[in-house]
């Protein structure tokens, strides 16, 4: 579970029902429109109405928590409603060092299949498809030829842990991979275990980076990076940048 998900979940649990029906009302009529009503986006495109509504929806969200939180006086409600702010904001700017040089990026939320995770992507430079079986974040610009792909595959596995899941990754990659580097625990950019293999020393040579973490109940996410060493400070920078916004939601 996401760094803060507990907190949150109680307190809004506690606040929420000390709200009046008015309050609960006047927002579910909100979201009720946004969720539900198309007449807000009468002419413009689907592309243009999904953008916009996704953003709304997000607001929408954002803005109730915000105000069932309102009446905290504490510098616990302080900091979980600056908290919730910073996590719903559908566009910011970060600063990621790319080869060497500090970069201003504007990074944009997207939600993965089934809501059941937020990450900001560089929608300039990637964009990410949903699946059935898992999500994947890939360039935008194809690679040169006879390149590997670019691509962060983000997959939940239900019913294996953590400790037990990344053993059997080690021994599939093994195969691609036979001086694949021992498992190892980190702490960032999310927890749980890292496997990192090279196919080569040349520049288009495969290179995997492997996170397997918690997915807060018995099961696992596993995000597996491609790209070609040549990239390393670049796409893989890039891919590390934007796995620290990664957080799964109920």
């Amino acid at each position: 579970m996401s760094n803060f998900d507990n907190r949150v979940k109680e307190e809004l649990h506690v606040q929420t029902e000390k709200h009046t029906q008015k309050m609960k009302d006047e927002i579910w009529n909100e979201l009720e429109q946004e969720l539900f009503t198309n007449k807000r986006y009468k002419g413009e495109s689907n592309k243009l109405k999904k953008r916009k509504r996704g953003k709304a929806i997000v607001w929408l969200i954002a803005s109730a928590a915000i105000l069932i939180m309102f009446s905290l006086q504490t510098k616990t409600g302080q900091a979980l409603k600056s908290e919730i702010k910073d996590l719903f904001v559908p566009e910011k700017e970060v600063i990621q060092n790319i080869e060497g040089n500090d970069e201003k990026t504007e990074v944009q939320l997207n939600e993965g299949s089934n809501s059941e995770y937020v990450i900001y992507v560089d929608e300039e430079r990637y964009k990410l498809t949903k699946g059935e079986e898992s999500d994947i974040i890939s360039s935008i610009i194809p690679p040169p030829k006879n390149f590997p792909e670019v691509t962060m595959e983000i997959k939940q596995v239900v019913n294996e842990k953590p400790e037990d899941l990344i053993l059997k990754i080690e021994a599939e990659l093994k195969k691609e991979f036979p001086e694949l580097q021992a498992i190892e625990e980190v702490t960032e950019p999310v927890t749980g275990y890292l496997l990192h293999g090279a196919a080569g020393l040349e520049p288009e040579s495969n290179i995997v980076h492997t996170y397997v973490i918690s997915n807060g109940k018995e099961g696992s996410f596993v995000i597996m990076q491609k790209y070609f060493l040549l990239a390393a400070e670049g796409h893989g920078a890039r891919f590390y940048r934007m796995l620290e916004t990664f957080e799964i939601i109920e």
